[in-house]
C-alpha cells in the first residue's frame, strides 16, 4: 500500500452498490464546542449531494475530515462499502477525495501552474501541467494564464485555480464549499455544465452553497445541519427556497425591505473625479476614467466580471491605493486622494475588503485585537477608551467585541478567540458588523455576503440598506447579480478597468448589465 493511500480496516457490508461514501455518527469537538453531533450521509455514484446550514452548523468541520484535514473524535467513514481512515488530505486524493476549499489554500508568491504542481507530485512536469491547467481551464469556461503569480490574482480568479487544480486530480468525489460563491452568474453556468458532465461520467460531488436557488437547480439530494446536528434530508427540486433555508436557520427567513431613496438624497458624500491609475502588477487592470459620486441615504451597486478592476477600485477609494492628485477623491467634501487608509477612516470612512482572512483580519490575531486595529487612529478610537496615548483599555474593547458578536449572531468556540478559528461566514459576519458598529458616514464593502447563510446575508443586506437609509453613503461590489439588484438604488458596471455611469436599480435590466459586463454601453 502507498504511504499516502488512506488505511482500509475492513468490508463492513450492507452497503448499497451506488453508494460511494457513507459517513457514520461522525463527531468531533473543540473543547466545549461539538462541531458535529453523530452526524451520517451517503452520497451515491453520479449524484450530486447539497450539504446545506448556516454559518457555524458544522459543514466545513465535515468535509474537512472526509478530506484528512481533521480527525473525527468519534463514528466512521465508509469508501465504496470498507470503512477506511483518511489522516491526511494526500491520502484523501490517493483514495479518489478531491476538495476545493472556501479559505484557498494557495502560495501567493507562486505561480498558477506552481501551485497546481504542488498537489500533483514530482513527476509530473511543470511546463506539462502549465498546459494542462490551460487546456482545462479553457474547457470548462474558467480561463487561467499558468504562469500568472496567484498574488495578483483577484479572488474570483483564484477560485477558478483552486477548481482547475482539484479537477486536475481526476477524483471520484468532488467536494465543492461554496465553489460559485465569487464566479459570475456566466461563470457559475459554465460551472454547472461541468459537474454535469462530472456526474454523467459516474462521478459524485458534494457541495456546500449558500445560495439555494443553485442548489435546487443541479442538487439531486440534500442533507441539512442546524448547530452540528442533520435536522432533515430532501430532493431540493421538490422544495423552494424559503423551504430549504427555515430548517437551517430554525426559523423563517424574511425578505429585505428597501423603501425607495428620495429624490431629494443627501448631499454627494463620496466623489470620484476621472481617476485613472496604472495598473500595480502586470496582471491588474489599470483604472481608466472613473468618475462617481454617491449620495447621502443610498446605496450605489457595482457588478462586474473578476478580474475587471473591482479589487484596484477598492484600493483607490479605501487609500490602499494613493492617487497622484489630492482631488481625484472627496469624502465628505475633502479631497483625499494622497490620504492613506487611516487618513479616510478620520474623515468616517469605512471598507470592508473582500479577502477577509488576511486582509479584513489578522488570523492570528483575536477578535478585539482586531477590532482596535481596525479602529485605532480613526475617528472611532473613542468609543474603545483610547485616549491620546494610545491605551487600550481591553474590558471596553471586550464589551464592544461581544456587542458586534451577539448583534450579528456570530458563532465561535470561545469569548475572544483568534480570527482564523472562526468559519469563512462568521468572521464575514464579524468584520460586517465590526464597521456597521461605527456608524460611518461612507462605507465601501467588496463582496459583502460572501460565503454567508441565507439568514445572516438577509440580516447583512438590510444592515446596509438600513445604515444608508440613516444618512450614510454605500458602495457595494459585488459578483452576486441578485444581491446586487437587490439592495441597490443606483447600479454600475466594471468592465476592463472602466466604470459605466449608475443607472436606476428599479430601471435597469439583467440584459443591459450583462451587456456592461461585456464592455458594451460603457462612456
Amino acid at each position: 500500500m502507498n504511504k499516502n493511500d488512506a488505511i482500509v480496516e475492513d468490508n463492513v457490508g450492507s452497503q448499497s452498490g451506488d453508494t460511494m461514501l457513507e459517513v457514520r455518527s461522525i463527531t468531533k469537538k473543540f473543547g466545549d464546542l461539538v462541531a458535529n453531533d453523530a452526524v451520517s450521509l451517503k452520497v451515491t455514484k453520479g449524484e450530486i449531494h447539497a450539504l446545506l446550514g448556516e454559518n457555524g452548523a458544522g459543514k466545513s468541520t465535515l468535509v474537512k475530515m472526509l478530506y484528512g484535514s481533521l480527525q473525527p473524535d468519534g463514528g466512521e467513514i465508509v469508501w465504496h462499502g470498507n470503512r477506511v481512515e483518511i489522516l491526511t488530505p494526500s491520502q484523501a486524493r490517493n483514495t479518489g477525495i478531491g476538495m476545493v476549499f472556501q479559505h484557498f489554500s494557495l502560495f501567493d508568491s507562486l505561480s498558477v501552474a506552481e501551485n497546481i504542481a504542488l498537489s500533483l507530485g514530482k513527476e509530473n512536469d511543470l511546463r506539462d501541467i502549465g498546459q494542462k491547467a490551460r487546456e482545462v481551464s479553457e474547457e470548462y469556461g474558467l480561463p487561467l494564464q499558468p504562469d500568472t503569480i496567484i498574488g495578483d490574482m483577484s479572488v474570483g480568479e483564484r477560485q477558478r485555480v483552486e477548481i482547475v487544480r482539484c479537477l486536475l486530480q481526476n477524483p471520484e468525489l468532488i467536494i465543492l464549499d461554496e465553489p460559485t460563491s465569487v464566479l459570475t452568474p456566466q461563470e457559475a453556468d459554465n460551472l454547472f455544465e461541468t459537474l454535469a458532465r462530472l456526474k454523467s461520467e459516474g462521478r459524485s460531488i458534494l457541495y456546500i452553497s449558500h445560495r439555494l436557488d443553485e442548489v435546487r437547480q443541479m442538487c439531486d439530494h440534500a442533507t441539512i445541519l442546524r448547530h452540528g446536528k442533520v435536522v432533515g434530508e430532501c430532493t431540493p427540486a421538490n422544495e423552494t427556497a424559503a423551504s430549504l433555508a427555515n430548517p437551517m436557520v430554525g426559523e423563517e427567513v424574511g425578505d429585505v425591505s428597501r423603501a425607495a431613496v428620495t429624490t431629494s438624497a443627501g448631499d454627494v458624500l463620496l466623489e470620484l473625479n476621472n481617476v485613472n491609475q496604472p495598473a500595480p502588477t502586470p496582471f491588474a487592470i489599470a483604472l481608466r476614467d472613473v468618475n462617481l459620486k454617491v449620495r447621502a441615504g443610498e446605496v450605489v451597486g457595482i457588478a462586474g466580471v473578476a478580474g475587471n478592476g473591482q479589487s484596484e477600485l477598492f484600493d483607490a477609494v479605501s487609500g490602499e491605493t494613493l492617487s497622484l492628485q489630492n482631488s481625484d477623491i472627496r469624502m465628505r467634501g475633502n479631497d483625499c486622494g494622497t490620504l492613506g487608509i487611516t487618513g479616510r477612516r478620520k474623515l468616517g470612512a469605512a471598507f470592508v475588503a473582500e479577502e477577509r482572512l488576511g486582509h479584513s483580519a489578522v488570523p492570528d490575531l483575536s477578535l478585539s485585537e482586531n477590532l482596535v486595529l481596525a479602529r485605532h487612529g480613526s475617528d472611532a478610537q473613542t468609543f474603545l477608551g483610547m485616549g491620546s496615548l494610545g491605551v487600550i483599555r481591553k474590558n471596553v474593547t471586550r464589551q464592544v467585541t461581544k456587542r458586534i458578536v451577539e448583534e450579528m449572531d456570530v458563532r465561535k468556540s470561545g469569548e475572544d478567540p483568534d480570527a482564523s478559528s472562526l468559519s469563512g461566514g462568521n468572521l464575514q459576519k464579524f468584520i460586517m458588523g465590526r464597521e456597521l458598529d461605527r456608524q460611518p458616514s461612507i462605507l465601501v464593502i467588496n463582496q459583502p455576503t460572501w460565503g454567508v447563510d441565507a439568514g445572516a446575508a438577509q440580516k447583512i443586506r438590510q444592515a446596509v440598506i438600513d445604515l444608508a437609509r440613516s444618512g450614510s453613503a454605500v458602495v457595494v461590489i459585488s459578483q452576486d447579480l441578485d444581491e446586487i439588484m437587490e439592495i441597490s438604488d443606483r447600479i454600475a458596471v466594471m468592465s476592463d478597468g472602466s466604470l459605466s455611469e449608475p443607472e436606476n436599480a428599479e430601471t435597469i435590466t439583467r440584459e443591459d448589465i450583462g451587456l456592461k459586463m461585456g464592455g458594451l454601453g460603457h462612456g
